[in-house]
């Protein structure tokens, strides 16, 4: 199936004023309930990274989960978890971050990846990029390369992406939304 940039932005939902005042909250949520959504957005991840060297794929807590997880599948590549503080059982590392609207704390597992591993971070969206650099500290300190930063939506003008790329750090995201 063939990527619809104009079919995937119109599922997607603007929340305003959520989780707090002043954000407008981008949600992905109606693509998972639109199966030919669900399928594009798949798709085009799978097409792009089918004959890439990446060996794992790490996706963030928690609506990364839903497309890495499937595209992990799809690839048969070892999916990686990076979650909130306090969700991940057993010895982790953590990483404190700030958000576009507070703090947080992410973990990974201890061993999760090794050195030489070639890690594509998955998330939902590309905001400030605190939360992915958090992550990235995380894969890195266990001595795994991040290959790129992949993402359903870019919010450009909140500067992740572009932070992102001047830490040499390749971006990919199927749609963005300027100020819009």
């Amino acid at each position: 199936m063939l990527y619809d940039d104009f079919y995937v932005k119109s599922l997607i939902q603007t929340v305003e004023d959520w989780p707090k005042q002043g954000i407008s909250f981008r949600d992905i949520t109606p693509i998972f309930s639109d199966p030919k959504g669900m399928r594009m957005v798949v798709d085009a991840y799978v097409h792009r990274y089918i004959s890439t060297d990446i060996t794992h794929i790490a996706c963030i807590d928690a609506r990364g989960f839903l497309i890495a997880a499937v595209l992990a599948y799809e690839l048969q590549k070892p999916l990686i978890l990076v979650r909130k503080k306090g969700k991940l059982p057993g010895k982790t590392i953590s990483q404190k971050y700030a958000l576009e609207y507070g703090e947080a704390e992410l973990e990974i597992q201890e061993g999760a990846v090794n050195t030489g591993d070639n890690v594509l971070l998955f998330d939902d969206l590309i905001a400030t990029g605190g939360t992915l650099f958090a992550a990235i500290e995380l894969l890195t300190k266990q001595g795994a390369n991040i290959k790129e930063v992949a993402a359903i939506i870019d919010l450009p003008d909140l500067g992740g992406s572009q932070k992102l790329r001047d830490s040499d750090i390749p971006v990919f995201s199927l749609c963005a939304f300027n100020g819009d």
